[in-house]
């Protein structure tokens, strides 16, 4: 088979749901995925920030969805399915980070990042790639961490749940991806979002920069352009992939 790869990475024509995409990495990826011309509906619990997308222009539609309860996910698919009648690309960035010390986490404080960050991402990747098994092509992109690839103190549910979500994409990878849906997942270091620069901007953050070989942490925008990429045609042969963006944190 051969095919013309579209060095451009357009995503017209596209439509691209992205949980978690009123704030931070999913808001830069939904503006990153309208200017590259696709048709962005962002799911959040914070729906005036979402609509706020919307009357931006990041995004087409604003939909409020609570991605730990399975009856919110089945209705807000369903709304966008009925609505745009295809979902092309699906990017699970809705998430927390909730750090302790492993012998003082509470069981609160672990199931509520169990239940978003990888619940969250099972049921929304369920749901979702229903739509594209059906239509025989789709692709599924889901923010983890360098945390799935390297313990981190402080991070132990952080970083079971991100281990998880990249166990989980695998398997999405392996099952689907005969049926015309791939799945992969971003793994960045520390991103400079708003609340990023408030949590670390301190001596722990500069420490933890300068164990980073290119020196800095990252840029919402950069984790963007990564998923542009994977969402374009021109990704159609990664599958199964966790893709690294942290600056070679996690090769020492």
């Amino acid at each position: 088979m051969t095919s013309q790869v579209d060095y451009d990475f357009s995503l017209s024509n596209k439509v691209a749901v992205i949980t978690g995409g009123a704030s931070g990495i999913g808001a830069a990826i939904a503006a990153a995925y309208a200017a590259k011309g696709a048709t962005v509906v962002v799911l959040d619990k914070a729906l005036d920030a979402a609509q706020q997308m919307v009357s931006q222009g990041s995004a087409a539609a604003a939909i409020g969805c609570d991605v730990t309860s399975e009856q919110s996910v089945a209705k807000a698919v369903s709304a966008v399915n009925k609505q745009f009648s295809r979902i092309d690309v699906l990017v699970n960035s809705a998430g927390i980070a909730v750090t302790g010390a492993a012998e003082e986490l509470t069981l609160e404080d672990w199931d509520q990042t169990m239940a978003i960050n990888l619940r969250g991402a099972f049921l929304v990747s369920q749901h979702v790639g229903r739509v594209m098994l059906a239509q025989g092509a789709g692709t599924v992109i889901t923010l983890a961490s360098q945390a799935a690839t390297i313990a981190l103190p402080g991070h132990v549910a952080y970083c079971a749940s991100k281990f998880g979500v990249v166990g989980l994409t695998k398997v999405l990878a392996l099952e689907w991806a005969g049926r015309g849906v791939t799945a992969n997942t971003i793994s960045p270091t520390v991103v400079m979002t708003p609340l990023a620069k408030e949590l670390w901007d301190n001596p722990e953050g500069e420490a933890l920069k300068a164990q980073i070989p290119t020196g800095r942490f990252a840029e919402p925008e950069e984790i963007a352009a990564v998923a542009v990429f994977l969402a374009s045609d021109a990704a159609k042969m990664i599958n199964g992939v966790d893709l690294l963006v942290d600056g070679g944190y996690t090769i020492r």
